[in-house]
């Protein structure tokens, strides 16, 4: 005979169970979430440097990206805006390889969440409310939470040991 959970929260999470068949969605969520933000990352660094060409071409070239790092950060003195399009380039390109290589994911996450919110903020005091909300910037940063929330974390086994070990990376 199988046993029945006798909880509603158990009965509910056996019926969920039964109805998606066995099929692990949190470790498919999270894997599709570390693709497609690390994806989103990498191609922004494509554009800048100019490997996109044709029509629906974002910056070009990385003048074009210093100058919309400008406009984004119209707040901040000129004499910044190199150093924010490189610093900007920089984490996106490492943020990006990390996420789809699954390496260090929940500071990896944590550090996209970040750096999303971040510029989310500098186009809303640029641009208005309504820019990072048309483009989904506050959406991939709540993701990228998500990914460091839900993500769990690696087991390894200690060699003196033999017994597992709680290890929240790649290393």
């Amino acid at each position: 005979m199988i046993e029945r959970p006798s909880s509603a929260a158990g009965l509910a999470a056996e019926n969920l169970r039964q109805t998606l068949g066995g099929f692990r969605w949190s470790q498919f969520a999270t894997i599709y979430g570390r693709l497609a933000l690390g994806a989103a990352f990498l191609s922004g660094i494509a554009d800048r440097f100019g490997l996109y060409r044709g029509r629906n071409v974002g910056y070009g070239n990385f003048e074009g990206f210093v100058r919309y790092t400008a406009q984004v950060n119209s707040f901040m003195p000129a004499s910044t805006i190199p150093f924010l399009a490189w610093a900007a380039t920089a984490a996106e390109f490492s943020l990006g390889v990390l996420l789809i290589a699954g390496i260090w994911r929940r500071p990896v996450a944590i550090a996209s969440a970040i750096l999303l919110v971040l510029f989310g903020t500098a186009m809303a005091i640029s641009f208005g409310i309504k820019s990072p909300l048309d483009y989904s910037v506050f959406s991939a940063s709540s993701a990228a939470v998500l990914l460091a929330v839900y993500s769990p974390p690696k087991r390894k086994s200690s060699a003196l040991e033999n017994k597992p070990v709680q290890n929240w990376d790649v290393i």
